[in-house]
């Protein structure tokens, strides 16, 4: 089967210093007739004029404002030419074959959408940063297989919820069909947003363990910092509201508000008050959120038990806290 053509839709915003290795990494697996799309958010570091200057074949995409991965990402798609569309991060160093590998484990799985493949941490890359997306029950959407050894892997390409925007492989048809990225997440969580939008409309999505990159971690915010947490507050909400059908949000309901209650207190024990004012922003929408999740829930075609079996069990709260521990250590050395 003849490969389809891919246009790879890279975002970037000060990014210039990661530029030209992720780039030409990615050029030199890719094939005549492919194109890279990458998109300027308004960066003031020059990473626009300098593809230009140095990388003429690279289609340049100038916004006038930073519209952040999930609003940069979706222009990208929508003047992009292939019908696959390649993500990776403008931070992330693809290894050889991993273009291959994702379309390897696309092509062999004619109902999924979406081939994911295996972020590493930049300077301990036999640590997985990501592999994929998991869903868990208390609502939480994190990195599947995070700080597991990348022998741990499985060995051939499995199926998993959905794919993280560092690194996948996307059909053109399924984005035709599920809407792409939402603009309005500007960052975290859009990638989660798309994966439950895929899900209901019976889109599945493959782990594709031999495509790798190498991955500067929160190189974009910073991890920890007050503007990622006012994100991820608000734009789990706003997931939660516009893609949980509503026997699986009331089945789950206890367990998420548990969630939302710890993470309220720890943010007044540790007068973090940015992970309290982005919920507070996605309750303020909550009337257009309803709207949203009215249309994204009447085009489901998904069964509840074919949706319900990607919700896995959260871990206790030291648990997660313990594992966040852990990437703060992997990020710092």
């Amino acid at each position: 089967m003849t490969r389809p053509i891919i246009s790879a839709v890279i975002p970037t915003w000060q990014g210039l210093r990661y530029l030209p290795a992720c780039l030409s990494a990615l050029s030199a697996q890719l094939a005549p007739g492919d194109e890279i799309v990458l998109v300027d958010n308004n960066s003031r570091d020059g990473a626009g004029v300098w593809a230009r200057r140095y990388m003429p074949e690279v289609r340049v995409l100038a916004l006038p404002v930073n519209q952040g991965f999930a609003g940069g990402t979706a222009a990208g798609l929508a003047v992009a030419r292939g019908d696959l569309f390649l993500l990776i991060n403008d931070d992330a160093l693809a290894e050889p074959g991993s273009v291959a590998a994702l379309w390897a484990a696309l092509r062999a799985a004619p109902t999924a959408g979406a081939a994911a493949g295996v972020l590493t941490f930049s300077r301990r890359p036999e640590i997985v940063a990501s592999a994929g997306i998991v869903f868990q029950s208390d609502g939480v959407a994190t990195d599947l297989h995070l700080g597991v050894p990348v022998m741990a892997l499985p060995s051939r390409p499995v199926e998993i919820f959905g794919a993280s925007g560092g690194l996948a492989l996307l059909r053109r048809t399924m984005i035709a069909d599920v809407g792409s990225f939402a603009p309005a997440f500007f960052n975290y969580l859009e990638d989660a947003d798309l994966a439950w939008r895929a899900r209901l409309r019976g889109w599945g999505c493959v782990l594709a363990p031999e495509a790798r990159a190498r991955h500067v971690y929160s190189a974009s915010a910073g991890q920890g910092s007050p503007f990622k947490q006012h994100l991820l507050g608000r734009n789990r909400l706003r997931l939660l509201v516009r893609c949980l059908p509503g026997p699986l949000l009331r089945e789950h309901f206890p367990a998420i508000m548990a969630y939302e209650l710890l993470a309220v207190g720890y943010a007044v024990l540790r007068r973090q008050s940015a992970i309290a004012t982005g919920r507070a922003e996605a309750l303020r929408e909550l009337p257009a959120l309803l709207a949203q999740r009215r249309a994204i829930q009447a085009r489901r075609t998904a069964s509840l038990g074919a949706l319900a079996r990607w919700i896995t069990p959260a871990p206790p709260p030291w648990a997660a806290l313990r594992v966040q521990q852990q990437v703060a250590a992997l990020v710092r050395r």
